[in-house]
């Protein structure tokens, strides 16, 4: 079984989300998806609270297996109650799934900040990494990406993709009443128009 491991705050999930997923699903031929909500710790802001989180990113795995995939959320790391490691939530998932083959999903924006990760020349052992980029050459994304990260693991690929959108930029709508119809899932719209989220 191949399974992919995409975490993240979901603060709150949107439409770019959902498609790197369903993209992820089809170019790298997985079996499962595991969404882990994250204690980022180098994320302190929060819109909603942990458990509003999860029960978003519940919302957003449910779309996805509209489409037929079986997708599953993890809510260990915000049941450790500090702040997450990938590294740490990698070895929970083999533990789970000690036959997996497991590629880690990553945002361009996440991989810039790899080198300041726990233990991430370790993480590499534990399984495959995607990055899905905006940027059209591995040279010139490394270049802007960091100085410390020189030597990258062969297990590292690179995927061009865009999706511009980004849970700030949906929280600073909400806070003003703006519509972020075609920014989230329908699902995920109507919890936060229920719940009142991101509003001052």
């Amino acid at each position: 079984m191949h399974l992919a491991v995409f975490g993240g705050t979901f603060d709150p999930p949107h439409n770019g989300h959902l498609a790197l997923c369903l993209f992820a699903r089809e170019l790298l031929a997985i079996d499962r998806i595991v969404i882990s909500v994250s204690n980022n710790p180098l994320k302190q802001t929060r819109g909603a609270s942990d458990s509003q989180r999860k029960h978003m990113a519940e919302l957003f795995a449910a779309e996805i297996n509209l489409t037929g995939t079986t997708c599953e959320v993890s809510g260990w790391e915000l049941e450790k109650r500090q702040p997450s490691y990938t590294v740490d939530l990698l070895h929970y998932i083999k533990n789970l799934y000690p036959k997996a083959g497991i590629t880690l999903l990553l945002g361009e924006d996440s991989f810039r900040e790899f080198p300041l990760w726990k233990e991430h020349e370790k993480l590499c052992s534990l399984c495959r990494i995607a990055v899905f980029r905006r940027m059209t050459t591995e040279k010139e994304y490394l270049t802007a990406a960091t100085d410390e990260w020189k030597d990258l693991p062969e297990n590292v690929t690179f995927i061009d993709f865009s999706y511009p959108v980004s849970s700030t930029d949906i929280r600073e709508l909400a806070a003003t009443g703006r519509s972020i119809e075609n920014l989230v899932p329908p699902s995920v719209r109507r919890y936060i128009t229920e719940q009142g989220l991101y509003r001052k």
